[in-house]
């Protein structure tokens, strides 16, 4: 990898500019889930040993280059300093003036947070002017945002190309974890593709079939792929409009040599409600009145056997209808597996995406997985093989 990481770097004495990703949910001026925050802790905490002083630059939900008060990082001082463990000081702007005394201020053993980067019109856009203002304000520059490396902003990509930049220990690991699933990846590898639509992950599906060895695809997906093979799934969801692209996808694997796995049995209802009356059924039998909302036990085995003589997993999105019971079986059964092989020093198993995430924690395995990523944009741009442009500024 061309990217610099905190050791490479001297930070003694120096104004450490930190781009991170501490977007969570307030309730009541409270902070209701800390996790990206305590993410982001390993990364200040070797600031701070190394001498330098964290300045953190961070955005907070869809401001829109305006000023809303709702939208402020103030609220978040007091989780920074538990997880952090030392002072956090905040400044009203991200920028100017007043931006420029904070820092000046700052002491040694203290964190600065700016005000919401999204605040300022130029954010978003990547403004020059913006990025050289926030510049200023450092000496070094350290992205550990990987879940905002998709966005080309000026605080994530324009402001990295003007001072000496790295990651930090959580992009650190992200970039590692992903390189290693799908750069330069232990063979066979196996990817879980679930999810509702083929619309939506047609660039993901078109660069896995290149990467992987075997392509399992779930959720409302694999109903689409189903009737692309002339299968009637009933009421089931299904992007009939995409029978040819899933054709094309399937030829591709196939002169890819990559094996793609459809269930081979189902589970389905006649409604979509917890506990509702359900059975499991041969892929080619769904009733007309009936929908499929999840995969079956003969399919999971086969899943199993996959993933036994595989050596790396990569996850996105689940099996079936995994919010509710009983169709929350495939997923929970196909990720304590990958959780057990991994366990077991066989399996290398990386995931993420939003619902791949609540799936796994749902299952009770995500602590289990080698690397379960939070970011969904940037990890299914990766995962789709494009250039993340904050990641392409380290490497300059």
């Amino acid at each position: 990898m061309g990217w610099k990481t905190l050791d490479d770097m001297d930070l003694a004495g120096k104004r450490v500019l930190v781009r991170v990703d501490i977007n969570v949910p307030v309730k009541d001026g409270q902070v209701t889930d800390d996790t990206r925050i305590r993410r982001v802790a390993p990364t200040v905490a070797d600031i701070l040993k190394a001498g330098g002083k964290p300045i953190l630059l961070a955005h907070f939900g869809r401001p829109k280059g305006k000023v809303v008060p709702e939208m402020s990082l103030r609220p978040l001082v007091s989780a920074l300093e538990a997880a952090f463990g030392v002072p956090v000081l905040f400044c009203a702007d991200c920028r100017g003036p007043a931006a420029e005394a904070a820092v000046e201020a700052l002491k040694e053993g203290q964190v600065l947070l700016l005000e919401n980067t999204r605040f300022c019109p130029g954010e978003e856009k990547n403004d020059p002017e913006l990025a050289a203002e926030f510049a200023k304000l450092g000496d070094v520059y350290v992205n550990d945002a990987f879940s905002a490396a998709h966005r080309a902003h000026a605080s994530t990509e324009g402001v990295a190309r003007l001072l000496p930049s790295c990651a930090g220990r959580l992009m650190q690991a992200e970039l590692s974890a992903l390189e290693g699933a799908l750069g330069n990846p232990e063979r066979p590898v196996i990817a879980v593709v679930g999810g509702a639509k083929v619309s939506t992950k047609l660039d993901l599906l078109g660069n896995l079939v290149e990467k992987v060895d075997h392509l399992v695809i779930g959720g409302g997906m694999a109903n689409t792929f189903l009737a692309a093979q002339g299968l009637d799934v009933g009421k089931s969801l299904c992007e009939h409009d995409m029978a040819a692209t899933a054709v094309d996808i399937m030829a591709k694997a196939d002169k890819e040599g990559c094996e793609i796995l459809l269930p081979v049995d189902v589970v389905v209802a006649r409604e979509f409600k917890a506990g509702a009356a359900h059975e499991v059924v041969a892929a080619n039998a769904c009733p007309v009145d009936a929908m499929i909302l999840d995969a079956g036990p003969e399919t999971v085995a086969r899943i199993g056997a996959v993933m036994e003589g595989a050596k790396t997993l990569i996850w996105n999105g689940p099996l079936g209808a995994f919010e509710i019971e009983p169709f929350d079986a495939a997923t929970n059964a196909a990720a304590r597996k990958a959780a057990e092989l991994t366990k077991a020093g066989k399996l290398k198993t990386v995931a993420g995406g939003g619902d791949t995430v609540a799936a796994l924690n749902k299952a009770g395995v995500a602590g289990d997985f080698t690397y379960v990523s939070t970011a969904g944009g940037a990890f299914l741009e990766w995962m789709e093989g494009k250039t993340l442009p904050g990641v392409a500024a380290l490497e300059g």
